[in-house]
């Protein structure tokens, strides 16, 4: 369970009704076999010990006496099994008859939830009252809809059925104290509909509550009289389906995953989820410390959606809210123009892709967009030509500046040679850029826009007072795996030489063109440099909206890029883009007002509050400690 993993599994196994002894046999036998796969805690149906179709055979002493004696029996059946389960049992406390979920682990009896709204059930079975206890064979156990099974950063609620479709369900408060972990034993009917809205609800709260919801229905075993079945199981976190059996996909509902405790936990601190009013009761569990093997699936690309419509659905989304807001900042400064350095790259390309787009929102000419290619020792006649078919074909105005001599100039002004083709070399020209970029804006009365991504953001990989600086930057929020997505998108919508020349952009490697070319090619390549963004991409993700520990992504990103990177190579980058995320914090801290488009901003103003002094040893000695889990 290292890392805050626990398996689950929702199953619905063979069912006879009111033959308690076969359901029993059953029921113990799912356990047995969760068991034995590594799974830790199991959710069995509603009133799984008897069936949920029996009617007014719930009032017989016969039928309420097997039940009591099947839930020690189930119960027993868990001793020196490492697993916590879940299950439902009809159950009297006192004179009154309950609709329960038991909860059992190493052969013992944690605690019983009474289903807390019974609809037309009430025929059979008590609304409960008050949270108290109840006697089952010798025994007395904690009873009421206040339980929280707890075991480390584990903490597991319960509630029955209908209640997750009731605003006061019980969830809600039991997720505002503390726990992540609904278990759901239900029986619910299955008519049209119902299976998209149970989709629907789980996914709502468990996003609304940063909880994981595991419900196991009944299945098709169950009477059809009057109703049928049909095993619709569902495991969903934080607000995304992990695992589904679909209504009569599977006779037994067969549904495994993991839930990631860590994860749920860190954003309920986060948005400081706690309440202060109903009291609830914590149950302590024990489970063995153990390595989670991982089935759930691990997006490589984090940012980016899983299929193609709601990608292309996302980036109309995007590029319309990057627009929008460049438009209203445009009008707020006064600004007559947009004014920006272009480059025949991806950055440059989705920053005029966007200015075009707010131009037109404002009904501006977007004659007026000034486009600036500033060539110097670096440029390449393949992105330079490229960037001015794309100005021309979205009707941009280009302004070439050729920066050559004013960067020799004053690298001759501090003594440094033009054949030294270092740092300084390189940075010449990027500040030489934007100062350009500055005195043109100021001339035309215009607003400088920014260029510079999220990734790049991240790792710092941009010039102090040059690159990194605009006076908006509308794609400080957009990682460079979702800028290429965002880039083919528009491609997808053109046509003719504004496709070609957008294709190719997405072609071209990723460089700063500040070195000189080989025979006309580029030669430096950032990816080389920096490392590749995609694993740069997978890490700010998961770092910085769930502050994973380095080794828990090192773990994931093995999973993920299995195949197409050795171990060495991604830790390798791990550890560059844990120091290079924790050194370049100063530039972060000045950078300038952009548009937030997603859940990860790296803001100071609100995207992320640290010290650009802080040190990363802590990060760095967790991940040696824990590389080889």
């Amino acid at each position: 369970m290292k890392h805050g993993y626990l398996k689950v599994r929702c199953i619905s196994p063979d069912l006879r009704v009111a033959d308690v002894k076969f359901n029993t046999a059953k029921l113990i036998q799912a356990i047995w076999d969760s068991a034995d796969a590594g799974v830790k805690l199991l959710v069995l149906p509603e009133l799984a010990v008897t069936g949920a179709t029996c009617g007014d055979l719930f009032k017989h002493s016969a039928l309420i006496s097997a039940s009591h004696s099947a839930v020690e029996s189930i119960c027993d059946s868990t001793r020196d099994k490492d697993i916590i389960v879940v299950f439902g049992a009809p159950l009297l406390n006192g004179a009154r008859l309950y609709n329960c979920a038991v909860v059992i682990s190493n052969g013992k009896i944690l605690g019983v939830v009474p289903k807390k709204y019974v609809g037309d059930s009430a025929r059979y079975f008590c609304k409960p009252a008050l949270e108290g206890e109840i006697k089952l064979g010798q025994g007395t156990y904690p009873f009421g809809n206040d339980l929280i099974f707890t075991c480390g950063e584990f903490k597991i609620g319960a509630h029955l059925g209908t209640d997750l479709f009731s605003p006061n369900g019980g969830a809600s408060a039991l997720c505002l104290a503390g726990a992540n972990i609904i278990a759901c034993p239900s029986a619910d009917e299955e008519i049209v509909g119902a299976d998209s809205r149970r989709v629907l609800i789980s996914k709502a709260k468990s996003a609304t509550l940063a909880c994981a919801y595991l419900i196991a229905n009944a299945c098709e075993d169950e009477s059809t009289t009057d109703s049928i079945y049909c095993a619709h199981n569902i495991i969903c976190e934080n607000g995304k389906i992990l695992a589904e059996c679909k209504p009569f996909e599977s006779k037994n509902g067969d549904t495994i995953s993991e839930i990631d405790a860590s994860m749920l936990n860190h954003i309920k601190m986060q948005r400081a989820d706690t309440a202060e009013g109903q009291p609830v009761r914590c149950i302590p569990f024990q489970l063995k410390h153990e390595k989670t093997t991982l089935t759930r699936k691990i997006d490589k690309f984090p940012f980016i959606a899983d299929n193609e419509a709601e990608q292309a659905k996302r980036s109309e989304k995007i590029l319309t809210m990057q627009a929008h807001a460049l438009a209203r900042r445009l009008v707020a400064s006064h600004s007559k123009c947009a004014v920006f350095g272009v480059s025949g790259g991806l950055d440059s390309t989705l920053a005029l892709l966007v200015i075009a787009r707010a131009y037109d929102y404002l009904g501006w000419q977007r004659g007026d967009i000034c486009a600036v290619t500033m060539p110097c020792f670096g440029t390449t006649a393949r992105t330079k030509s490229n960037a001015y078919a794309l100005c021309e074909e979205l009707g941009a105005t280009v302004k070439e500046i050729n920066i050559s001599a004013s960067v020799k100039a004053h690298l001759a002004d501090i003594g440094h040679s033009e054949d030294n083709h270092n740092v300084t070399f390189e940075n010449a020209q990027a500040r030489e850029r934007t100062q350009v970029l500055m005195d043109l804006a100021n001339d035309l009365g215009g607003l400088v826009v920014g260029t510079g991504d999220l990734s790049e953001i991240a790792l710092g990989w941009s010039t102090y007072n040059a690159d990194h600086m605009s006076m908006y930057n509308p794609n400080c929020s957009i990682p460079k795996t979702l800028v290429r997505y965002l880039v083919a998108y528009e491609a997808s919508r053109l046509e003719g030489r504004a496709r070609e020349a957008l294709l190719d952009i997405l072609d071209t490697p990723v460089s700063p063109e500040l070195l000189p070319p080989a025979d006309g090619k580029i030669v430096q390549k950032t990816e080389d440099l920096v490392g590749p963004y995609e694993l740069h991409d997978f890490f700010l993700y998961s770092f910085a909206r769930y502050g994973f520990a380095p080794s828990k992504l090192y773990r994931l990103a093995r999973l993920a890029f299995a195949g197409e990177f050795e171990d060495e190579v991604i830790y390798k980058w791990l550890v560059a883009f844990i120091k290079r995320f924790f050194t370049q914090q100063f530039k972060r801290s000045c950078s300038p007002d952009g548009v937030k488009v997603g859940t990860v901003a790296l803001s100071p103003r609100g995207g992320l509050k640290m010290p650009s002094d802080s040190t990363y040893w802590v990060w760095l000695d967790e991940l040696e400690a824990n590389k080889n889990y």
